[in-house]
């Protein structure tokens, strides 16, 4: 029984030290912001300017887009991707607000003309100071009579994507999210371990770890970095179960590099509902759906969206 106890005592050693090793590198990969190109589009003299403030304190500045000649038949509050600007919802929108819907756009704290949050540097991953502004962004709307009355909608792009469905699980008056190049930290992490395993590892040593392994290692590089540098991360998929009874589309592209069309589908079934509907684009790289598929990217979203007119019977 020594032997072998002394066997257990040696490969539980072998297994920290590689733990560690692994953890520091995928640590330096975890905390270096991808080179995303991000949509741009011009400021719209005929926006109205918005501004609100955090539970922080922070003032938040945004764009209302609508068309004036007519009352809105639902407003979408869009949720911008890392390092995008409020303007950019044009290059998502614009086939909504020209189909009769308003559309309000902010910049997260430390991004574009908001204000930066001290000690706080944003990156790629979600963290709950993004929640919390998402949070104040639906408060500026319940506050003004001409927002609340209208069906309210959620978009996001990339990282904004995961704060949307974060929002709409926790706001029951919010009936329909859409999200492009949507991801949780821990699933798009756990895709590319298993991905570089198979490119690095022969075959025989890949198929030997278990996934629970490297769900482990997730786990691990989350909370490193959450201690070192203050940034309070968010499970997605803790939020997801909650969005059954909300219509939900994950668009995809099916040439994204960074959020494979795999994650999109893993999210869905988090959401165990057949009303998460996964569109994945041909050709499309990570945000350019409506790049390669404009005319029908405007199409699905008017058609997903139009469904929040239709009122909701009690049972």
């Amino acid at each position: 029984m020594t032997w072998l106890l002394a066997i257990i005592v040696v490969l539980l050693a072998f297994d920290l030290v590689v733990r560690v090793y692994y953890v520091a590198i995928v640590l330096r990969i975890f905390e270096t912001k991808p080179p995303f190109s991000v949509n741009t589009f011009p400021p719209d003299p005929m926006a109205e300017p918005i501004e609100f403030t955090t539970s922080h304190g922070l003032t938040l500045r945004g764009s209302l887009y609508h068309l004036p000649e007519r009352t809105p038949r639902g407003l979408i509050l869009f949720c911008p991707e890392t390092d995008g600007s409020h303007w950019s919802a044009m290059s998502y929108c614009r086939g909504l607000i020209d189909d009769g819907f308003a559309v309000l756009s902010f910049d997260f704290r430390g991004q574009g003309e908001s204000d930066n949050l001290p000690g706080y540097t944003p990156n790629h991953w979600p963290t709950m100071y993004e929640v919390e502004d998402v949070r104040a962004a639906l408060n500026f709307i319940a506050s003004r009579s001409d927002l609340q009355r209208l069906p309210l909608g959620l978009m996001g792009v990339s990282r904004g994507s995961s704060l949307a469905l974060i929002a709409a699980a926790e706001s029951p008056n919010v009936r329909a999210v859409c999200c492009e190049g949507a991801y949780s930290t821990d699933s798009l992490m756990l895709y590319f371990m298993l991905h570089w395993s198979k490119i690095y590892l022969p075959h025989w040593a890949s198929d030997l770890i278990p996934r629970w392994h490297y769900k482990i290692t997730t786990i691990l590089v989350r909370w490193t970095s959450r201690i070192l540098r203050h940034r309070p991360y968010v499970v997605l998929e803790r939020w997801l179960p909650r969005l059954r009874d909300r219509a939900v589309l994950l668009v995809t592209g099916e040439r994204d590099n960074y959020v494979h069309p795999d994650v999109a589908r893993e999210l869905a079934r988090h959401i165990h509902s057949p009303s998460a509907q996964v569109w994945t684009v041909p050709s499309a790289k990570h945000n350019k759906a409506r790049i390669v598929a404009a005319a029908e990217y405007d199409r699905r979203l008017t058609a997903f969206f139009s469904q929040m007119e239709v009122p909701t019977t009690a049972s």
